[in-house]
């Protein structure tokens, strides 16, 4: 089977780390996946198949005939089997090219996220539903962004399917990129955009530190809101405690040296880093948003917090830096999930299961 997997451009993002991913499982299972750009970019990620380049333009997303025509014409000489669109953008390129230029092969559409937060009106769910309705199946990572998705777009209920995110099983070989910092370590691993919260992020690590005056906050990632957070930093006199990374290839690391990982997320779909964290036993503490109540379960396979309750939050921080056999056992669940559930090698059959199901 050959599979195009539509991404929006080469970045270190969940989407594109995890179709990469992905791809790559299939490729060894014996199928041809393709990592087809629709933007320009050059972060390196973890592919090593065949990749191509769209060349599309941010600004023209409605009348971008160009880039429809690449892809036309890489369908016509790969004859895929399948078109994955692993994110909004992606969609809109795949079904304008699919209606100007008139070929046949079903599109699988990738739902990561909880739609409705961000599909408010009536215009944005109409010219929304014209796409999905091109879709053949919707894969939803969570049962929650299934239901959601549900919800908004009744009329495609029945093509909606749940398949998770899964993760890389990992020999950790490399040196601690935090040595020497100040313990206990916390760490978040996302981009600096609304949806992560790195403002309320820092509040709450303000309360922690100052029941843990020696705990450090490790950022790793980058985006659009990375200044003000850094500034914001500096007006609460915590340089010395927070550090920041930008984006890294080697995320797990922080997360198997990390003592906590925090998630104050406000919209998720299922995040992988909270999976990443459970393989690593790094207890996780996490708003509960998105699929993230599927697998954190509270005081199970972590600390689970009622959204915007930064005071719970906080103390929910401190309660996972205890050594206790309880947090022995949390961690224990938590990997125990993760290698039953969510390894990449058997979401990569799921995924075929779902393409058997449509090709034509």
């Amino acid at each position: 089977m050959t599979i195009l997997h539509l991404v929006q451009k080469p970045q270190l993002r969940g989407a594109e780390m995890f179709a990469s991913q992905l791809a790559t499982h299939l490729n060894e299972k014996g199928h041809k996946c393709i990592l087809v750009f629709v933007f320009p970019g050059s972060a390196p990620l973890p592919f090593t198949g065949e990749t191509k380049h769209l060349n599309g333009s941010p600004k023209k997303r409605f009348w971008d005939i160009k880039a429809w025509r690449n892809l036309a014409q890489l369908i016509k000489e790969e004859k895929p089997d399948i078109i994955q669109a692993n994110a909004g953008d992606t969609l809109k390129y795949a079904v304008l090219s699919k209606l100007y230029f008139k070929w046949k092969q079903p599109i699988v559409f990738r739902n990561a996220s909880t739609i409705s937060l961000y599909i408010k009106t009536a215009p944005a769910k109409m010219l929304n539903g014209f796409f999905f309705k091109y879709a053949s199946k919707i894969v939803s990572v969570s049962s929650t962004s299934a239901t959601d998705f549900a919800k908004l777009f009744p009329q495609f209920k029945e093509r909606i399917v749940k398949v998770p995110i899964g993760i890389e099983e990992t020999d950790f070989k490399g040196e601690d990129p935090m040595q020497g910092a100040s313990k206990p370590v916390l760490v978040h691993v996302g981009g600096f955009t609304y949806e992560k919260n790195h403002t309320r992020l820092i509040e709450i690590f303000e309360a922690v530190h100052k029941k843990q005056p020696g705990a450090s906050l490790h950022l790793v990632g980058s985006g659009p809101l990375q200044n003000q957070i850094e500034e914001l930093v500096k007006q609460k006199g915590l340089q010395q405690q927070v550090r920041f990374y930008g984006f890294r290839n080697d995320a797990m690391q922080f997360i198997k040296n990390a003592d906590v990982l925090l998630l104050p997320s406000i919209i998720e779909g299922l995040p992988g880093v909270i999976l990443e964290a459970f393989y690593c036993k790094t207890p996780v503490v996490a708003y509960d948003v998105g699929g993230i109540g599927e697998v954190v379960i509270n005081n199970k396979t972590g600390y689970l917090v009622p959204k915007g309750n930064e005071e719970m939050f906080a103390n929910s921080v401190l309660a996972a830096l205890d050594e206790t056999p309880a947090n022995d056992q949390l961690v224990q669940n938590a990997w125990q999930l993760v290698m039953t559930e969510y390894l990449n090698t058997s979401i990569a059959g799921k995924f075929l299961e779902v393409y058997e199901s449509i090709k034509k």
